[in-house]
């Protein structure tokens, strides 16, 4: 039932002789659903911000809350505390990722455009320092499988795409250092490169180079297969 809601107006009295009463339309449900959306993204973005500059320890709900502008009880309604809502934010980056790395790409685009999302938001690569400086009693939730999938990279091995002599864990956790390290150590992005590692021209230049660097895993001729040599 809409409930009659009384609206002071600038100038007129407020001792209720002269008041007007005017009904205020209840919500419908389908502005209730993007009330309770917008509610939901401010707090994910707002998490996501939190979590990357304090790591899931050091991060405290009221101040998620805060800097959403919403009730510290909603992360609760929402996504049933602090460890949902960190949940959510792994279950977002899933989807985002599904939207530009397709398998079907080549290893050295696919390595470049891994790149282009850390260095255009780099937030969820903090989030993955974090977790590896926090300690046993520290570490937030983590629903990723336990060991690492490597059938895609055996695949592409088998494809020619990888050298027979690399290891395909080896390989996959040298891409990931050289994608994390921009964002993990930016101070020698600058004394390296001279260039800030937020700027276009850092990421075409490097990003060319680390297409170079991927295509060269693919070489196959060994040095006693050379021409000359026996």
């Amino acid at each position: 039932m809409e409930e009659d809601i009384v609206e002071e107006r600038p100038g007129q009295p407020t001792d209720g002789a002269d008041r007007t009463t005017h009904p205020r339309r209840a919500p419908t449900p389908e502005e209730r659903q993007r009330d309770a959306e917008r509610s939901r993204q401010q707090l994910l973005a707002a998490a996501l911000d939190e979590f990357a500059a304090k790591g899931y320890a050091g991060a405290r709900v009221q101040d998620i809350a805060d800097r959403a502008g919403v009730n510290k009880q909603l992360i609760n309604y929402y996504f049933g505390g602090k460890e949902g809502l960190y949940r959510a934010l792994q279950h977002g980056w899933l989807e985002r990722e599904a939207t530009f790395a397709h398998p079907d790409l080549a290893l050295d685009e696919l390595a470049a455009r891994y790149l282009h999302d850390a260095l255009a938001d780099p937030r969820l690569t903090r989030l993955l320092l974090w977790r590896g400086l926090a300690d046993s009693t520290e570490q937030p939730p983590d629903d990723s499988p336990e060991s690492e999938d490597l059938a895609g990279l055996r695949r592409r091995q088998a494809g020619g795409e990888l050298a027979p002599d690399l290891d395909p864990g080896a390989v996959r956790l040298a891409l990931m250092g050289a994608i994390a390290v921009p964002v993990a150590m930016p101070q020698m992005v600058w004394k390296i490169f001279g260039l800030d590692p937020r700027s276009p021209a850092f990421e075409d230049l490097y990003g060319e180079q680390l297409r170079r660097i991927v295509r060269h895993l693919a070489e196959v001729m060994q040095e006693e297969d050379k021409p000359g040599r026996r």
